[in-house]
């Protein structure tokens, strides 16, 4: 949904924007032309394979951007050693990476065989495997239907427990499997793969995505000064409810206008490109312009 950020995000020549979840920088590599010749990047990212990707496909440009091997729930601290205290846009493209996706060994697809990892930043301690393998049938359960709305939880966690008591549970196709089992026989064969829900889960649950998130927005109207914008992509319910909760209440609020009162969706030729953009929603705010319309000075940039 590049056209659609860009259009949202709204970059501009000597603009200062965070892409706090850069990635590989495909979003970045279409703002940081529009910031030229005196704005500013900040590059974000918890994923340091993401990171090192990002600076290669930016390198033209590596006078403007700062890179960051940080979870952008830190923005505020972020923003403080790079000299700032506000910025003119602020961009969160949620969930999985292709990298991600794509490496078997990061442990995030259940389509091929790889440890049970997920972490984005292999830098944290706790893994998926440690999730599966340690928490007792009841909190598997809870995270199961918190974080995958899997409506199978208690089932799948208790075939989970029954598994491991006979051999630790320690690759993805290993733990598709036994969802697979545990499911009804109609739900094996249904649009999605039975295990998709507690893939999710535990990704969420192993890299706190939902609290980096409700942090980032509680702090967003400090951090966007006036007449900034913030855009933000989510790829499922949950993550939509948190974003579409926080800008009404921003809104009710005075801080900010919401610009999506319905959320933006990729159009149906990227989808055929791209399938993995079929549940994307954009949602994106405006933070207010003070009554003299000014946009004080947000720090030093040096």
């Amino acid at each position: 949904m590049v056209e659609q950020v860009l259009a949202s995000l709204r970059p501009r020549r000597g603009a200062v924007i965070v892409d706090a979840t850069v990635g590989s920088g495909g979003h970045s590599v279409a703002v940081l032309p529009r910031l030229l010749p005196d704005g500013r990047l900040i590059a974000v990212d918890r994923d340091r394979e993401a990171l090192d990707l990002a600076r290669q496909r930016l390198a033209e440009f590596e006078p403007l951007v700062t890179f960051v091997h940080e979870d952008y729930r830190h923005l505020p601290r972020i923003l403080s050693e790079a000299g700032l205290t506000q910025v003119d846009g602020l961009l969160l493209d949620l969930g999985m990476s292709s990298l991600q996706v794509d490496r078997s060994e990061r442990g995030f697809s259940f389509s091929q065989e790889g440890p049970l990892d997920m972490r984005m930043d292999t830098r944290q301690d706790a893994t998926a495997e440690a999730l599966v393998n340690e928490l007792p049938a009841d909190e598997l359960a809870w995270m199961l239907t918190a974080f995958g709305e899997e409506r199978f939880a208690k089932r799948i966690a208790q075939r989970i427990v029954r598994e491991r008591r006979a051999h630790p549970i320690t690759t993805t196709t290993q733990l598709a499997r036994i969802v697979t089992q545990a499911s009804p026989p109609g739900a094996r064969h249904g649009r999605i793969h039975p295990a998709t829900r507690t893939f999710q889960a535990l990704r969420i649950a192993v890299n706190d995505e939902l609290g980096a998130l409700q942090g980032v927005l509680e702090g967003l109207p400090d951090m966007l000064a006036p007449g900034g914008r913030a855009v933000i992509l989510t790829f499922h319910s949950l993550e939509d409810r948190v974003v579409k909760r926080a800008f009404a209440e921003g809104m009710h609020k005075a801080l900010w206008t919401v610009l999506t009162k319905k959320p933006l969706r990729p159009t149906s030729e990227e989808i055929t490109r791209n399938p993995r953009a079929r549940s994307a929603k954009l949602r994106a705010v405006e933070r207010g312009l003070p009554p003299t319309h000014t946009n004080p000075r947000r720090g030093t940039q040096g």
